[in-house]
């Protein structure tokens, strides 16, 4: 009876599994790769907003405090969008009759809000609680990176569960501020994050029911 195989089968079929071994790890470090790129994440992406706010305009030269827009921040989830009734106090006539205010006069119009886009999103089984975050004294910049420097808002951070761990694992290495007796905040001096974080009581929380409930 003839051979089936050849003496080179062996060689042949060992190079083939190999092959095959060798694209299937390829294939799963391209896709942890790509999942933690700002392709899949959202990093840096802009969105074109209906009205061209101006964050450095804002907040560095009108000095205007995150809270005055952002109003939940500090008690609720989630940080929250003004009102359009917020926008008119400090415009006068001749700018509210521009062109660039048309998607203002019309939410006046018809008691619709803006339709802002949503810069930084995660998925809907993640919780997130704004004020939980900055009464424990981490600072809007730490996910948001610098907004008043941004003439155009983008998503500073990944926002991957890696990265929160970070945070969650050592948040006194993230603690930028502690309240002020007045309902302010303080900035926290350089070496004294680790004495906040032991008084207000802020914790290392990386079990899973922490942000999936």
């Amino acid at each position: 009876m003839p051979q089936l195989f050849t003496p080179r089968a062996d060689t042949r079929l060992r190079a083939v599994i190999l092959a095959i071994a060798v694209l299937l790890f390829i294939a799963t470090v391209a896709a942890w790769a790509f999942a933690r790129s700002p392709a899949a994440t959202g990093q840096y992406r802009t969105y074109q907003q209906p009205v061209p706010f101006s964050h450095p305009l804002h907040v560095n030269a009108m000095r205007i405090d995150c809270r005055y827009c952002h109003a939940g921040v500090e008690r609720a989830a989630y940080a929250g969008l003004p009102p359009t009734s917020v926008c008119l106090p400090c415009h006068q006539d001749n700018y509210l009759s521009s062109r660039l205010f048309d998607a203002v006069r019309a939410s006046v119009a018809d008691g619709r809000p803006i339709p802002w886009r949503r810069v930084n999103s995660l998925a809907d089984f993640v919780f997130f609680n704004h004020a939980v975050h900055v009464r424990s004294g981490v600072a809007c910049d730490t996910c948001h990176g610098p907004v008043e420097l941004m003439p155009q808002v983008y998503q500073a951070a990944p926002l991957t569960m890696e990265w929160c761990l970070q945070c969650h694992r050592q948040p006194e290495r993230y603690i930028a501020w502690r309240p002020a007796g007045d309902g302010g905040w303080w900035t926290v001096a350089p070496g004294h994050a680790a004495f906040v974080a032991a008084k207000y009581d802020v914790r290392r929380l990386t079990s899973c029911t922490t942000c999936h409930r």
